[in-house]
């Protein structure tokens, strides 16, 4: 296919796992991947991020022009540049200027002041989207999809609909998908610095689209673009059911956060999908690291380590002793991944408690992760007083790797999960996993043949049930090796490939023939 006849996508997110640095959470892995398998289908795809005063400075990284945009009164030059990766069919931009790094070089998001969230990420990434928006105008080659990651870029809709339709941008398909809805972007519509009348004075006459539907006097970019897009999609089947129903706190529901009304009529009108993040695949699994060998590399990680003693006598103690069972956690330490440890049980003040005493001082649960303070000390005080629990603050490439190698069983009872990439990687190393059934880990894992699937009415409930399946996991471990054996190869096995969610985004989203 020649290259003018080929389908043009724009992704536009805020982070890009291909760059050093450039990831924080799931949205770096599905812009890091996506965008290949797109391109492998026959696509010519533009990825396009801030530059945050970095991804400019990377090796080989070429101006490709400088583009004149009106916003917050003013008119802004900005530099785009072109990034090469090697051996990558994917084109990568990023668009560089102080208003997209505000805190300094290097900051992809911005700790707010108290009583002001998304303060200045909501001005950083409007002024992100209206950049974007002017560039596409003045495009000789418009993208014929253009399609956008979370709040950071829902303005764009809006800029779209309310613009003028002689316009270039009036005429491309806009895609938007839903990563994690808990995250919206809420702002004044106007009486502050940060708000929709400080940016786009002229989209105040539009403020229906715009508005929350909770707070009338601000705007949401995630409930703008779901309004406005062309098509919604979710990053699994089961998380775009779930968000059409209103959060039960009581019940450790999580569904459409506010927005459900405006969700269900993008349902109603065909608008609305979900469509399973995959997974890469190695042609060769990376071989499980020798016990002692996994030690040693905690061990290169101290800063991160928290234990019931000092770190050289917990080493000194697991030293050529395998624990007969491995239990992994790798994930962010937040709300919506964790509560259910910290959840009481019969017996136990926690979940996690009872976990670590039914398994026995011969097994060793390992947490790999950082977030919510409150909840990082949670867990610090539980390795403080525990033998066999084992808690890392922090994170590490090549240390989750082989952890993910290396281990029996991987537990993720998250609250609600859109998608989530950490069973699916568990999985890959042929690791079954016991998940909380919602959301992406419903639709990845089956319970008794790839993994453990628990549910319940309830947090109380949640907790109890979690607790048995991790119990009854390893109770098949011990007592019927085949029946785990085969449990393990069925995980190892089971494909979410990129592959797939390229196409079914190509017929259901962009509407490509």
């Amino acid at each position: 296919m020649r290259a003018r006849d080929m389908k043009k996508v724009w992704l536009l997110a805020a982070e890009n796992g291909v760059f050093p640095g450039g990831k924080v959470g799931g949205v770096g892995d599905v812009v890091r991947d996506l965008p290949l398998a797109l391109a492998a289908s026959g696509l010519e795809v533009r990825v396009i991020t801030p530059s945050y005063g970095m991804f400019h400075k990377l090796q080989g990284t070429m101006l490709y022009r400088r583009l004149r945009v009106e916003f917050s009164g003013r008119w802004f030059i900005v530099k785009i540049f072109q990034v090469p990766v090697e051996d990558h069919p994917v084109n990568y931009f990023v668009i560089e200027h102080p208003l997209l790094s505000p805190d300094g070089p290097g900051h992809i998001y911005v700790a707010d002041e108290d009583g002001k969230p998304y303060a200045v990420d909501a001005a950083k990434f409007a002024f992100f989207n209206a950049v974007v928006a002017a560039w596409i105008n003045v495009s000789r080659s418009p993208p014929d999809a253009l399609h956008l990651n979370d709040w950071h870029t829902g303005l764009i809709p809006a800029i779209r609909a309310f613009g003028s339709p002689d316009l270039p941008l009036s005429q491309v398909r806009v895609v938007f998908t839903i990563h994690n809805l808990a995250y919206q972007g809420i702002r004044p519509l106007q009486g502050d610095a940060s708000s929709l009348e400080a940016w786009f004075p002229r989209l105040l006459e539009h403020t229906d689209h715009l508005k929350d539907p909770r707070y009338e006097d601000c705007v949401n970019f995630m409930a703008s673009a779901i309004r406005l897009a062309d098509r919604i999609n979710t990053v699994s089947p089961s998380y775009a059911l779930e968000i059409l129903h209103p959060c039960d706190p009581g019940k450790g529901f999580s569904g459409g956060e506010g927005l459900e009304a405006d969700l269900n009529k993008a349902h109603d009108e065909g608008r609305l999908s979900g469509i399973l993040n995959g997974c890469t695949y190695p042609d060769e699994p990376s071989p499980a690291p020798e016990w002692d060998e996994l030690l040693e590399l905690i061990a290169g990680h101290r800063d991160i380590i928290h234990c019931n003693c000092p770190v050289d006598e917990w080493l000194e103690r697991w030293q050529g002793k395998r624990p007969r069972h491995l239990l992994l956690s790798i994930g962010r330490v937040a709300e919506q991944k964790v509560p259910l440890f910290l959840e009481p049980v019969a017996g136990y003040a926690t979940a996690l408690g009872a976990i670590l005493s039914e398994a026995g001082p011969d097994s060793l649960f390992i947490m790999l992760g950082s977030g919510e303070r409150t909840l990082e000390e949670r867990f610090i005080s539980i390795a403080l007083a525990n033998d066999n629990f084992l808690y890392l603050r922090g994170y590490a490439e090549t240390l989750s790797d082989k952890l993910y190698a290396a281990g029996d069983l991987f537990l993720m009872p998250s609250s609600f999960e859109p998608c989530g990439i950490s069973q699916m990687l568990a999985m890959r190393a042929g690791q079954p996993c016991v998940v909380h059934g919602v959301g992406g880990l419903k639709d990845t894992v089956e319970d008794g043949t790839t993994g453990f699937v628990f549910g319940g009415a309830w947090p109380s409930e949640q907790a109890e049930n979690f607790v048995h399946a991790v119990l009854t996991a390893l109770y098949i471990k011990q007592h019927d090796p085949k029946r785990w054996q085969d449990i393990s190869n069925n995980a190892a096995r089971h494909r979410f490939t990129w592959d797939a969610a390229a196409q079914a985004y190509q017929e259901l989203l962009y509407n490509f023939d």
